[in-house]
């Protein structure tokens, strides 16, 4: 099946779907120019730095970018038990080949020795992250830009999107550093009256208290409202308009931890749930992981009875096309954004993320046209663009947009788009071609 961004065919004017914007900020552009902290967060950040006695902090902080980059989630009891298996039953046909009078106990005691030891070599080895306030402050250092930035580019598609969203109530899944109340208070400071932080470590939730209060302990908080938990509410009747899981899932230990954090939390959902993960392809797989457990599983007493619906960055409720199609490349996107002013820091970076919005609401494309998913970097040529898109239809195509097929509307909307915009599309036609 092939698809193309046309407008000729539709009988609305080109225009339509701008709904009197410029092309430079038609409705599907939800990109952000370079981020920067807020200015209290930002100058509470440098206090707690130039108070802390953490020796060479710049390359710890480097470090564990790194280390947290590369993190796998821990292997399940059954793929290890699989390749356990797979190992014995391949040492013992290699024993049979050689042949000749060999003491079974002994060998078997051999083999196991082996599996064990091969074992350890090719399993990712896991432990939970524990943070004391030094390793909080590294983290700090390490994330609190890069997952401001990430968060608040994710929320900025729901404030653009559903502008007459107003959430009362936030709750944040591993809250770490508090970055999603300081992000979704710069959208809806007015409206937010009650933000929830639930996270496990005692000293994280100190540094995200103290970032609140400029780094004093004395000072009145800059945002209102804001408690720390270190376990979710338990009453399954309580829900919150916006619930927020960034960075969290990778952190637990297991597929039915996961589950089980995912079900949780959409229970408490009233309005949108907000996952983020890093964009590399376990964070993808996470969150694909988490949109099948949602959009599958019908719960048997659910207090809400209604279904989520994919809002962002997904068009559609197929399976993930980049899991097949484009095995080796995660579904991901970027943000750039201004590090903390330390020595040796560039004045920009750029967060690389994979995301997931839920929704209580079905959010189905409407006034004749759906919107495609930029799922890459726009190539943008003399009198063409280049773009790879996510459709409705669940596929990921390759889209070569002209004025001359298109419209000059549909052009421009595409030159002036980027990896993480929507672009409009309008009828099915025959320019585009499957990624296979």
């Amino acid at each position: 099946m092939l698809m193309a961004l046309s407008a000729e065919v539709h009988p609305q004017s080109h225009a339509d779907f701008l709904k009197g914007a410029p092309h430079r900020k038609h409705p599907g552009v939800t990109n952000l120019k370079t981020l920067r902290l807020p200015d209290e967060l930002q100058k509470a950040a440098q206090a707690i730095i130039h108070g802390t006695e953490v020796s060479g902090l710049v390359d710890k902080a480097r470090s564990l970018t790194n280390f947290l980059w590369s993190r796998k989630r821990a292997p399940e009891d059954v793929t290890l038990r699989e390749r356990a298996m797979a190992l014995e039953k391949n040492l013992w046909e290699k024993t049979k080949e050689k042949g000749g009078d060999v003491d079974l106990q002994l060998l078997k005691t051999q083999i196991t020795k082996k599996v064990l030891s091969d074992l350890r070599k090719i399993t990712y080895h896991w432990s939970p992250m524990r943070y004391d306030e030094e390793l909080g402050v590294v983290y700090m250092v390490a994330k609190l830009a890069g997952g401001y930035a990430a968060v608040k580019r994710v929320l900025n598609e729901i404030k653009k999107r559903d502008p007459s969203f107003s959430p009362h109530s936030l709750l944040d899944f591993g809250s770490g550093l508090g970055t999603a109340v300081w992000a979704s208070h710069s959208f809806w400071g007015d409206t937010l009256k009650e933000m929830v932080c639930v996270d496990n470590s005692g000293a994280m939730n100190t540094i995200a208290d103290r970032l609140l209060r400029g780094s004093s302990e004395k000072d009145e908080p800059v945002i209102k409202q804001v408690y720390f938990r270190q376990f979710l509410p338990v009453s399954p009747k309580v829900q919150f308009d916006l619930v927020v899981g960034a960075f969290s899932l990778s952190e637990l230990a297991s597929q039915k931890e996961r589950e089980d954090a995912i079900l949780t939390l959409w229970r408490k959902t009233s309005s949108y749930l907000v996952l983020v993960e890093n964009g590399t392809k376990e964070g993808h797989q996470i969150l694909m992981d988490a949109r099948d457990i949602l959009l599958k599983k019908q719960e048997r007493a659910a207090h809400d009875p209604r279904r989520p619906s994919v809002f962002a960055p997904c068009p559609h409720e197929s399976p993930c096309p980049k899991l097949f199609q484009l095995p080796l490349v995660p579904c991901n996107f970027s943000q750039a954004y201004s590090p903390l002013p330390l020595p040796g820091a560039p004045d920009r970076l750029t967060e690389r993320f994979s995301y997931l919005v839920l929704s209580r609401t079905d959010w189905a494309g409407g006034e004749g046209l759906d919107w495609a998913r930029l799922t890459a970097p726009v190539l943008r040529r003399p009198r063409h663009v280049h773009c790879q898109v996510c459709c409705s239809s669940g596929e990921i195509k390759r889209v070569v947009v002209t004025a001359h097929r298109h419209g000059r509307d549909v052009y421009r909307c595409a030159r002036n788009s980027d990896w993480g915009d929507q672009l409009p599309i309008i009828q099915p036609e025959d320019d585009s071609s499957n990624l296979d």
